[in-house]
C-alpha cells in the first residue's frame, strides 16, 4: 500500500499554514462571475430606486394637475358669481322699467322687454337661471318667504306669488326668490 506523504497537500487544502485566526480554507478572490453578479444586483437596485422616484414624481404631477384644475374651476365659479352679482341690479332695473313704460309707447316697452329678456338669458348662461315659478312647492334653497297667506284650495307651503325673482340653482344660488307661500299645514 502506498503511504501518504505527510508534506503533500490533501484535496481541498492549500499548501502551507492557514492564516492566523482562520479556521478553514482562505476565501477565494472574487472572480469575474461574482463581480458581474454584484454589478447586476447594484444596477437592479438603482433601477428600482429610479423607477420608484419616477412613479412618485408622476403621481405628484398628476395630483398637481388635478388640484390646479379644481382651483381653476373654483376661480371661474367665483368670477361668474361676481359678474352675475354686478349684473343683477341691471336686470332688476329692467324689470321695473317694463312696468313704468307709458301705455301709449309700445315701441319703447317692446325694446326694454327685448333687452330684459337678453339680460335674463345672460344670467342663465352664467349658470344662474331665473327663479320665478308660481304654484310650485316652497324650496328653502331657492326661495325666501316674504309673506304667508291662508289658501285652503292650495297645498301647504306652495308658492302663490313671487315678489322678487331669484337667480341660480339649488347648488349655486345668486339670490333666492322672495315669495309668498301658503301656510304650513297644522
Amino acid at each position: 500500500m502506498p503511504t501518504a506523504d505527510p508534506d503533500a497537500p490533501d484535496d481541498g487544502e492549500t499548501a502551507g499554514p492557514a492564516p492566523e485566526g482562520s479556521t478553514g480554507p482562505a476565501p477565494a478572490a472574487p472572480g469575474p462571475a461574482s463581480a458581474s453578479a454584484a454589478a447586476a444586483d447594484d444596477l437592479e437596485s438603482r433601477t428600482a430606486v429610479a423607477e420608484d422616484r419616477w412613479r412618485r414624481a408622476a403621481a405628484d404631477l398628476d395630483n398637481v394637475r388635478k388640484r390646479t384644475a379644481r382651483e381653476i374651476e373654483s376661480a371661474r365659479e367665483r368670477e361668474r358669481a361676481r359678474v352675475a352679482a354686478v349684473f343683477l341690479p341691471v336686470v332688476d332695473g329692467l324689470d321695473q322699467a317694463v312696468t313704468f313704460v307709458p301705455a301709449d309707447d309700445e315701441a319703447l316697452g317692446a325694446g326694454i322687454e327685448v333687452v330684459r329678456r337678453s339680460a335674463i338669458q345672460g344670467l342663465s348662461g352664467l349658470g344662474y337661471p331665473r327663479i320665478d315659478a308660481v304654484g310650485v312647492p316652497f324650496d328653502p334653497q331657492l326661495h325666501e318667504v316674504i309673506s304667508v297667506v291662508e289658501a285652503a284650495e292650495l297645498p301647504p307651503r306652495t308658492v302663490v306669488a313671487v315678489l322678487r325673482p331669484g337667480y341660480g340653482t339649488a347648488s349655486h344660488i345668486l339670490r333666492p326668490a322672495g315669495v309668498v307661500t301658503t301656510a304650513a299645514g297644522a
